[in-house]
């Protein structure tokens, strides 16, 4: 398969679990009628997002993955309309709290979880009050229209996320995010940083990124979207603003993006040899 058509998510959502969870069925009906085939909704998209403050109640939302309706829903979805959902949810694991991903294929299977690896801590963005550090490791999950991986919201910003994905054989990038304003610094906008870092991730690992995020104000915190699917040469091939709702689509052309890829030779001239001192504490 050399092309393949996908999506992203931008909504905004309200404190009803259920009502957030069919906003987002909607809007996967939508976009695989416009013929997309991986749909990547926002990071945590079952409520408001819930860590700008520290509350031990707000623990009683997660569930287990096999218990959890954002998953058992979006698992019927998917096997309804033949596509593949990258699915956010808070999970719960014994003890443990995680931010995670169930990589959910076209027929409502879960191929895997990923537990997001780096986790933010700071005003307004309080996830290690929450969130263990995923043990997950990275993932990479091989589809009908190509491998993909999959990194949380903080994950992307990290180049060696993006590179290890890539190295174990990831085609495409998906991010799914909830970000915006700065509660200590009402001046602050990282929007543009946000999509130059995983433009950056594109252009040096030569493959399609494609991000969504959550955009509207929950409890005086603001969400400024920007979603975006962007191809190998990190040229925008869908983009949204700050106040679009709905479904970004693309199609994508993996074939060309592996031409290119080869023919940049990144991969060819990595240096492994002497990147020691990136896995080491500072």
């Amino acid at each position: 398969m050399t092309k393949v058509t996908v999506a992203a998510l931008q909504l905004s959502f309200s404190d009803d679990r259920a009502d957030n969870i069919a906003l987002v069925a909607d809007h996967v009906r939508k976009a695989a009628m416009r013929g997309a085939k991986i749909i990547l909704p926002p990071e945590l998209f079952e409520g408001p997002y819930f860590c700008r403050v520290e509350d031990e109640a707000l623990f009683a939302n997660a569930l287990p993955t096999d218990e959890h309706p954002a998953v058992q829903d979006m698992r019927k979805l998917a096997k309804e309309l033949g596509v593949y959902i990258p699915t956010s949810y808070f999970e719960r694991d014994g003890h443990h709290h995680y931010n995670s991903l169930a990589m959910i294929d076209d027929q409502g299977e879960i191929m895997g979880v990923y537990r997001k690896s780096h986790i933010p801590d700071g005003p307004g963005y309080e996830e290690k009050y929450y969130f263990r550090p995923g043990n997950s490791g990275f993932k990479v999950w091989k589809t009908r229209y190509g491998t993909i991986g999959v990194g949380i919201c903080w994950d992307q910003w990290y180049p060696e996320t993006a590179r290890c994905m890539a190295l174990m054989g990831a085609e495409m990038l998906f991010y799914p995010t909830a970000i915006g304003s700065e509660p200590y610094d009402a001046d602050l906008d990282t929007s543009r940083m946000w999509r130059r870092a995983m433009i950056g991730h594109a252009v040096s690992n030569c493959m399609p990124v494609i991000a969504a995020n959550r955009i509207g104000e929950e409890d005086g915190q603001s969400f400024y979207g920007h979603s975006f699917i962007s191809d190998e040469w990190g040229d925008y091939v869908s983009e949204a603003d700050a106040k679009d709702h709905g479904a970004l689509v693309a199609t994508l052309d993996l074939e060309r993006a592996r031409i290119h890829r080869a023919g940049m030779g990144f991969f060819r001239d990595r240096r492994p040899d002497l990147y020691g001192r990136i896995a080491q504490d500072i």
